[in-house]
């Protein structure tokens, strides 16, 4: 069995094809399994430390502006399709895939809609609650489009197929012990935990916001214990800003920088066991973010960021907004006052942190991996 994996821009598009490719894989030793995706994008840097071969193809994005520069830019992506079109045949026609399966990103749009005219069976995953363009474009020429949220159906009114699916996390997320994870991370003190990240490098204006309601948690003598991941490029300014505002006796080792309950991380490498020990999470709204946030079980307040595609992280935050699981904070109206005094009404009400949980639990699709596997599995076969 040969399987194409095509998908590339974030951690979002890559890490779910990574994950079921590791369980066919697992299911199926003598599958052979190709990614593609687009030449320079960090998809060509982290699927090989999964263990899987990539190769490229040269495409790029697209520009939503009328500026000259995204005029020139756009005009250079179009030209470039032809030329991804082509190598993508050469790709097709040489490792003879039984399947191709696309997650995301400009680079899954070649390979994708190429093997759909040759008549190779293939699927397309969405993370995010609303299609990006790469999903739009080949959802109705797919023979399967595959959805992590069920009120997402409405965006696919004219596809073949459409199976909910849910978006693959790491097994470590998923039903963890919150006492035993506390008591790994050493943080069993019966304190609540608040957990905060934008990001992998950070947010700058977020993270200054963060640093007026740090000032708040001191003068109130640390009513909680606050993990920060910096990011980084805020781990190189912010310890410093942090130090000066506060004024307080520092902590510093390699990776960290803390005051009284305050901690700053440049990153967080156990986070699957730190976001099932928090009480609350507070987060961009990024769609693997969001499906890590539903397998802990894990009650947030979302601030989506302003700076994507036709707003995607504010329609993903919606959902778990409306079921419940989270409070969302636009970014235009939100201060470091703001921040803190959501988290300390959430602490407060430990009755709706429970609901909250519950309710992330509830939308939370567990078996994502095994559900696209068993997409790839109905139409191998049937080829």
């Amino acid at each position: 069995m040969n399987i194409i994996f095509t998908c590339g821009g974030t951690g979002g598009h890559i890490y779910p094809a990574v994950s079921v490719a590791k369980l066919i894989r697992q299911r199926r030793p003598d599958a052979n399994i190709l990614f593609v995706g687009a030449e320079g994008g960090m998809e060509t840097r982290l699927v090989p430390k999964e263990g899987f071969e990539i190769t490229a193809v040269k495409i790029y994005n697209l520009r939503h502006s009328v500026k000259p520069s995204a005029i020139v830019h756009n005009a250079k992506t179009l030209a470039a399709l032809a030329g991804a079109r082509k190598h993508a045949r050469k790709i097709l026609s040489g490792f003879k895939p039984d399947m191709v399966v696309g997650t995301g990103g400009y680079a899954s749009y070649p390979l994708t809609v190429e093997a759909a005219r040759m008549g190779i069976p293939t699927a397309a995953h969405e993370s995010n609650a609303m299609p990006g363009w790469t999903t739009r474009m080949l959802a109705e020429k797919v023979n399967d489009m595959m959805i992590s949220y069920e009120s997402s159906r409405q965006y696919y009114t004219k596809c073949k197929n459409i199976t909910l699916t849910g978006t693959p996390v790491r097994e470590e997320f998923i039903g963890r012990d919150k006492a035993e994870c506390l008591r790994e991370l050493e943080l069993d003190d019966g304190k609540p935990i608040v957990l905060s990240f934008w990001g992998s490098l950070g947010a700058r204006d977020m993270n200054h916001m963060l640093l007026d309601c740090f000032a708040r948690e001191m003068a109130d003598g640390y009513p909680f214990r606050h993990i920060h991941a910096c990011g980084k490029t805020g781990f190189q300014w912010m310890p410093g800003e942090f130090q000066q505002k506060l004024k307080a006796e520092f902590t510093v080792r390699p990776n960290s920088v803390s005051a009284g309950d305050i901690e700053l991380r440049e990153f967080i490498y156990n986070m699957p066991a730190l976001m099932n020990a928090a009480d609350a999470v507070l987060c961009r709204a990024g769609a693997s973010t969001l499906a890590e946030l539903c397998a802990s079980a894990s009650p947030s307040v979302l601030i989506p960021s302003p700076n994507v595609t036709n707003n995607h992280q504010e329609a993903n935050a919606d959902v778990l907004e409306k079921a419940g699981a989270a409070i969302i904070i636009h970014e235009k109206d939100c201060t470091g006052e703001i921040l803190y005094t959501r988290i300390r009404e959430l602490l407060d009400d430990r009755k709706r942190l429970s609901a909250m949980s519950r309710n992330a639990a509830n939308i939370a699709v567990l078996d994502a991996s095994e559900r696209i596997y068993g997409v790839i599995m109905k139409h191998t076969a049937k080829k």
